[in-house]
């Protein structure tokens, strides 16, 4: 059974052109769905037979303490990846039918998404120190996530040439690999430009100090000339909302939401948000 699961992470990383955080959920989820078919079973995980896994054996993964004692989101995760392992063992003929169409998806609470006022806002951006080039960068890269309401992810995967601040707008590539086009606004210009003289500097140290050069250029990187990880962004954003005494919990994605909402409350059409944030449903706009 693990030789089928590896094929199919294989299958969605190739095939279904989901993102790489995505393949590693699923991998994830799914080892402890068949670590629990294994115990019930009382053999390992290799050695479950994938006819074992029927709708009686879903509900009570779903039932066990494992899952319950998580979040409705968490258990509709962990369905949604065993429901897509299970159309895939059904396709390649190791089950007869798809017991996971038969599972209802577990009601998510609703629950407003965590966002700053527009004064929290700049307070948080007048946080970084203009007198040093981190201090900079930092307000590079506050400014860009409110002005633009990019993911972490996608603001942590931004190229130098991804970005044009004459015409103010940026280049990302969304979940599931879809390229959108999003502005910005004079603040994060201004910001930007400030940030890249550092930004060069930065990047020459790390030219000096290997001769391999990376095909890729990043945006934002470290002092080392690096590019920022996705965990050192977030970091770095939550330090700043801390620092601005912002409410307990705000993260790069409150961020995001702060984007939405302060456009939404000025008369923003939800539709160009929906544009903006790269979401395929208009449901998952706020």
């Amino acid at each position: 059974m693990t030789d089928h699961l590896t094929a199919f992470l294989k299958f969605l990383s190739l095939n279904r052109n989901v993102s790489a955080h995505t393949v590693r959920a699923y991998g994830g989820d799914l080892r402890q769905f068949l670590d629990y078919l294994a115990e019930e079973q009382g053999r390992k995980p290799r050695d479950v037979d994938p006819a074992s896994i029927d709708r009686t054996a879903i509900r009570s993964f779903l039932g066990s303490p494992l899952v319950r004692s998580r979040s409705r989101a968490t258990a509709a995760r962990k369905l949604a990846a065993v429901r897509t392992f299970v159309r895939f063992l059904c396709r390649e003929g190791l089950i007869d039918s798809d017991p996971g169409s038969l599972i209802a998806t577990p009601k998510r609470e609703v629950r407003m998404p965590a966002h700053l006022s527009e004064q929290e806002m700049e307070t948080l951006l007048a946080g970084p120190s203009g007198e040093d080039m981190l201090g900079r960068r930092d307000r590079a890269m506050l400014e860009l996530f409110y002005a633009s309401g990019l993911r972490l992810s996608e603001l942590a995967g931004l190229d130098l040439e991804d970005v044009n601040l004459s015409a103010r707008m940026t280049r990302v590539m969304g979940k599931g690999g879809k390229p959108r086009i999003v502005p910005f606004n004079k603040s994060a210009a201004s910001a930007i430009r400030a940030y890249l003289k550092d930004r060069e500097w930065l990047t020459r140290r790390r030219t000096e100090a290997s001769s391999r050069r990376t095909k890729r250029d990043p945006l934002f990187v470290n002092y080392r000339g690096a590019r920022l990880t996705v965990r050192s962004i977030d970091r770095l954003v939550r330090r700043y909302a801390v620092a601005s005494g912002s409410r307990a919990g705000i993260s790069p994605h409150a961020l995001r939401h702060s984007f939405a909402t302060h456009l939404l409350q000025r008369g923003a059409d939800l539709r160009a948000i929906q544009e903006l944030l790269g979401h395929a449903r208009l449901s998952t706009t706020p």
